[in-house]
């Protein structure tokens, strides 16, 4: 088992850096700004929806570890298994800790498959969608989106619990 360390240095990729490691660089900021927003949240506010859809943010944390099993390793790698469920409900018996050490384990899996591909034209295994497979490139600025509009959820019910605003 992989278990993803958060990166020490969380400034942006230097203005010549070669395209994935921009890509992925910004991905990691993104990535554990949702981690840090649902980091020091005690019980039960860090399972507390804060708007009428039912996002709260361990709900956050399920959703984007699946998320990244299913784009890297599920539709681009072509892992031999049914897509992870990006949809399931946080159970009683998850918690912060393991929801945030999930969604860790996810990322170093998803880097391994990104770090693996040489070359971001190459289109993965499968799609997600009624697509062909779409390339890496398109996985991983599809996943910075997908971060980012989360961290903003992230950033909204972290502020609505104790106030906390900012990285």
């Amino acid at each position: 088992m992989t278990t993803a360390q958060p990166r020490p240095d969380l400034r942006p990729p230097g203005l010549n850096a070669d395209e994935k490691t921009t890509l992925l660089t910004f991905l990691d900021y993104l990535r554990e700004s949702v981690l840090a927003k649902a980091a020091g949240v005690p019980e039960p506010a860090v399972r507390t929806a804060g708007v009428p859809s039912g996002t709260s943010l361990l709900r956050l944390l399920k959703h984007l570890t699946a998320v990244e099993l299913n784009w890297f390793v599920w539709a681009y790698a072509g892992a031999d298994r049914e897509p992870w469920d990006d949809e399931g409900a946080v159970s009683a018996d998850d918690t912060a800790s393991d929801l945030a050490d999930a969604y860790r384990e996810a990322i170093a899996r998803a880097d391994e498959v990104v770090r693996a591909c040489t070359d971001l034209d190459r289109p993965g295994v499968r799609s997600l969608r009624e697509t062909p497979p779409p390339s890496m490139r398109w996985v991983l600025v599809h996943m910075i989106e997908e971060t980012a509009r989360h961290a903003g959820h992230a950033d909204i019910l972290r502020e609505q619990i104790d106030g906390s605003v900012g990285r």
